[in-house]
C-alpha cells in the first residue's frame, strides 16, 4: 500500500489522492487500509513507533563498557538502516514530503521523537544535573542534525551509494569532538584528581550503577 499511495502522491498530489484510490491501487478494500493506517499520511511514512521502541531498548542495554557517545551513534544508524533498506521508497517518499509542508512537519515531529530518547540516555548514563543536561540536549541535537543533513543529502542524490558509511564518518567527526566536552576533559585539573577514591558497593552490582556511584563520589 505505501508503493501504490507514493505513486499516486507523486502523480495527482497528495491532497487530490484519495484513500480509496490508495486502496484501489493496491489491490485491497478500504477497510483493509484502514486495518494498517489511522490516516492515508501514515501510508507513506516508516513506522516511528516501532523504530523508537527498539531505539530505546537499544539504549537501555548498551554495556556500560560502551561510551555513551557510542551508543548514540549505533542507534542513529539504526534509524538510516530503516531508509537504506528499500531507497526507491524512501527516494520517493522525500520527494512527496518535500511538496507537502504538512508531511515535513509531521516526518520532522517524529524525528525531534529520537532527539528525545537520545538525550534521556545520556542524563540517565551521564546524570541528568545542570550544566550536564545541556551538554546532553546539544549532543542529541547535533546526532539528529547530522543524521537529517546525510539522509537528506543521499535522497537527493538518487539514494545510492551506502548512507550507514557516510553517516557513520559524519558523526565519528562531529561526537567525537563534542566527547571532551561530555567528558569534562577540557575542565582545568587540580591536586585533587590526584586522590584516591574509593567505593564500596555490593556483590552483583551492575556496573553503569557503579559507574554513578564513582561519578557522584566524585562529585
Amino acid at each position: 500500500m505505501t508503493a501504490a499511495a507514493l505513486d499516486l502522491f507523486l502523480a495527482q498530489g497528495f491532497d487530490e489522492t484519495t484513500v480509496d484510490q490508495i486502496a484501489e491501487a493496491a489491490g485491497v478494500a478500504r477497510r483493509t487500509f484502514f486495518r494498517h493506517f489511522k490516516v492515508k499520511e501514515d501510508a507513506i511514512f516508516p513506522d516511528h513507533d516501532a523504530m523508537l521502541r527498539e531505539i530505546v531498548a537499544h539504549l537501555e542495554t548498551a554495556s556500560p563498557l560502551v561510551p555513551p557517545l557510542t551508543a548514540v551513534t549505533e542507534a542513529a544508524l539504526m534509524v538510516v538502516g530503516t531508509y537504506a533498506a528499500d531507497p526507491e521508497t524512501s527516494v520517493k517518499r522525500y520527494e512527496v514530503t518535500r511538496r507537502v509542508p504538512s508531511l515535513r512537519e509531521h516526518e520532522i515531529a517524529a524525528t525531534s521523537r529520537y532527539q528525545r530518547a537520545f538525550a534521556a540516555f545520556l542524563n540517565e548514563r551521564d546524570g541528568a544535573g545542570e550544566p550536564r543536561r545541556l551538554r546532553h540536549e546539544v549532543i542529541a541535537a547535533a546526532a539528529v542534525t547530522t543524521h537529517n543533513h546525510v539522509l537528506r543529502a543521499w535522497l537527493r542524490g538518487g539514494g545510492t551509494g551506502d548512507v550507514r558509511a557516510r553517516l557513520s564518518e559524519a558523526l565519528s567527526g562531529i561526537l567525537e569532538g563534542l566527547e571532551p566536552w561530555l567528558d569534562d576533559r577540557d575542565r582545568p585539573r587540580d591536586s585533587e584528581d590526584d586522590d584516591v577514591l574509593v567505593v564500596v558497593t555490593r556483590r552483583g552490582t551492575p556496573l553503569w550503577k557503579i559507574a554513578q556511584e564513582i561519578e557522584a563520589a566524585r562529585g
